[in-house]
Parts: C-alpha cells; structure tokens; sequence
C-alpha cells in the first residue's frame, strides 16, 4: 500500500482547476477585489452560474488517460465566497443558486471512481461574507472569533461530507498569520488531521505544511513540493487572455519539477458554462501523448538538478537540453538538436548503455574517463516536444563541469550558483 507521502512525492503532475463565478466575468479570479464590485452586486451572478458544461466524470478520466496526470485540485471556494459544495453556514452557493448541483461532490465522486487522488482547494479569506476578515482586523472584539468558527466551520464541512480526501489545498491567508490570533492554524490543522487522518496539508495557513506551493515559478524547495503554474497569465478564466504555454513548454516544467523531485500542479481556469477552453485540451492532449512515450523520464524521479540549498548537486547544465534521474539512469530532454554527434565532458558513472527513449533505439557511444562521445545519427530531429535519450549506468548518475578548461583536482568553489547569491 502506498502511504500518504509516497504517492504525491511519485505524482508529478496535478490538474488545478479554478472555478467560480468570476468565471462569469471572465476578467480573472480577482476581478471582485481589482475591480471594488460591490457584494450585494457580485452575488447577483449566482443566479447566472448555471455550469451546465462541467463535467466531473470527463475531466478526471481524461486527466488520468489522456493528459498523464495523477491527482486533482478543485477550488471549493475562491476569494469570492461563493462556494462550489452544499455549505450549511452560506446561502451562498452552487447548490442554493441557479446550478442547482454540489459541484464538490461530483469532482470527488468522480476521483473515486477513476482511483485518482483527490484535492480540494478553500480560501481561508471571504470576501462577501459578514463579518469578513476586513471586519474580524478592524473590529476584533466583536467579530474575531465569529469569522474564525465561520472559517473553520466551513473546512470541517469539506473535509465531513466527501469520503476520503488526499489534500487540503489552503489560499487567502491575508490578513492574519497562523497563530492563535489569527487563523489558529494548530487548531485548524488537528481538526483537518482528526477528520482525514492520511491527509497532507499545505503551509498556506500560517504553519509549515506537509508540502510547500511555490507560485508562478519552478524552484526545487526542501522536502516535499509542488510548483503550481498557470497555463497562460490567469487562474480563472479570462477571455482575453489567449497567451497559452505551449506543449514543449509544458513538458519542460514537467522535466523542471521532476529534476528537483516535485510536482507540477497545472491549471485550467474553466469557461463560464464549465467547459474546458479548446487550447487547453489541445495542449494537454500533446503533452500526454509526449508522457506516453517518454513518461519514463519524469514520474518517481530523483534529485538531479542544481540545488544551490544543499550543495549536493549531481547534474550540471547543457547547451541542449536539461536532465532527470531515477535510479541508475539518467534522461537528456532535448529542446535544441546538437546534430550527428553529442559530446558530453563531466560524466562521472559509467555509462552501460544509451537509447532514444520513445523508441528504445539504441545509440552508439564511445566513453573515454569522463567525455562520452554519443553517435545520435541525425543532423536534425524533431523536438517540436521534448526529445528523450535515456542513458543507463553502473553507479549512481553524476555529471560535474566546472567553470574552468579543466577541473582543479583539488577542492573548489562550485561555478555556478555563486555562494553570495544563494537566498538564506
């Protein structure tokens, strides 16, 4: 049995989906806060978000299928307020409105089913509820601790209503910190941990989380992590926003994550009826059929990145690609074809064996100590994706190239990154 750690340090790639009635407006997540909509004004959009088109059951089994991931995030609730499940302590959600359906519960059944893991994203902050957190700063006395049991009350209800939950996935930590002032993070997290005993937690409450969520970039972190990044500028829809990363991109973030053993939680931000905007398909179509082939180079990897933190790197960057390992093997993703010939210098393992990856195509080479000569065969190649050779070794895999014509045989600063640039 794989326990709660394992799966999500093997997963490598999440959907993240944001959903909500700022998808209506189709300005983005934040348009209520950027654009001052008034909330008695907001609200009326409840009664237009009818999401017709979302389709639980399609989206999870195309995730695991067709696009090669391997859990979910939904967001139960962004900012907004508005909540996607049957809360008790709101009118203000998709089942009490025009939807008339338990969002929440169609996504987790549908996890279930698929046997995918299933998070389940909710914002501490709440815009459109009285008192909200503006009013539980200003006015503690009167409103502190009644905001925070709305809070905490609504947490309990998605962690009580769907079955077996594998994330709590938490956002909106401003205005207050994790302490027992502010989102009595100790105290939210018992209770999570006490409803969903195998749950893992992120750090977006206050406390350090089982996991960390850098934002917008690609940063391998201590311990457990997952980069979560937008498909194009937005997490909600947006219906100006046609600046899609493209497939090759896609899979590079994949390569970025799985060299620093993380995860990439990508996201859609559903159109108003709850479909998918076409481009994403299309993009999530191409890089799953790309893992299909070469999935073998990112999912249940290890470390083989710079990591400036520990100062234990075992890889070192190329002109033409960047790498990733598992085991005894390590993995060159090509983003510019080099020509008939690869040399590569530093290689500090023996090398058993070379292959293109998608087509286990063997790969004549020649290794003399630590330059390896590679016969590729081609003057050009496609690497409109991601180009894979797979190279299997006797130890474990290691590649050093200092900044020098050759290597000082005694011990020496590392040439990059420099040590007074490194953040503490």
């Amino acid at each position: 049995m794989i326990d709660n750690k394992t799966w999500f340090i093997n997963a490598r790639y999440g959907l993240f989906i944001h959903y909500g009635l700022y998808s209506l407006l189709g300005r983005g997540e934040w348009a209520m806060n950027r654009e001052q909509i008034p909330v008695d004004e907001y609200a009326k959009l409840a009664q237009r978000f009818t999401a017709e088109k979302f389709d639980a059951d399609e989206i999870i089994r195309r995730a695991k299928n067709d696009w090669g991931m391997r859990y979910a995030v939904l967001t139960t609730k962004h900012h907004e307020g508005f909540c996607l499940y049957d809360s008790k302590l709101t009118n203000f959600t998709a089942p009490k409105n025009a939807a008339k359906r338990d969002l929440v519960a169609e996504f987790v059944n549908a996890c279930h089913k698929h046997n995918f893991k299933v998070g389940l994203y909710h914002s501490l902050n709440d815009w459109s509820t009285s008192p909200n957190s503006t009013d539980a700063l200003e006015r503690p006395k009167k409103y502190y601790q009644k905001f925070i049991d709305f809070v905490h009350g609504q947490i309990r209800e998605i962690m009580s209503n769907y079955g077996k939950i594998d994330i709590m996935w938490y956002d909106g930590w401003w205005p207050f910190n994790g302490s027992e002032t502010g989102w009595q993070a100790e105290k939210l997290n018992a209770m999570v941990r006490s409803l969903q005993p195998s749950i893992l937690v992120n750090g977006r409450c206050g406390l350090p989380g089982d996991f960390s969520t850098p934002e917008g970039h690609i940063s391998a972190a201590q311990g457990m992590w997952e980069a979560c990044m937008t498909l194009n500028n937005n997490w909600g829809y947006h219906h100006g926003d046609n600046n899609w990363k493209s497939p090759k991109a896609v899979a590079e973030m994949l390569r970025q994550a799985a060299s620093g053993k993380g995860n990439l939680l990508l996201n859609i931000g559903p159109k108003p009826n709850g479909s998918f905007p076409q481009p994403c398909i299309d993009i999530l179509n191409t890089v799953g059929q790309w893992l299909k082939a070469n999935g073998e180079s990112i999912y249940d990897s290890e470390r083989f990145d710079v990591e400036a933190y520990t100062r234990t790197e075992r890889s070192d960057w190329s002109r033409h690609g960047q790498y990733t390992a598992r085991g005894n093997n390590f993995y060159l993703h090509f983003h510019s074809w080099p020509g008939k010939e690869l040399v590569l210098t530093g290689v500090e393992c023996k090398i058993k064996g070379i292959e293109f990856l998608a087509t286990r195509q063997k790969i004549k080479f020649t290794q003399n100590g630590t330059k390896l000569i590679i016969e590729l065969g081609y003057d050009s190649y496609d690497t409109s994706m991601p180009a894979v050779i797979h190279f299997t070794t006797d130890d474990e895999p290691r590649i050093y190239r200092s900044g020098g014509h050759k290597d000082p045989k005694i011990p020496h600063c590392r040439y990059d990154p420099l040590p007074s640039e490194i953040k503490h």
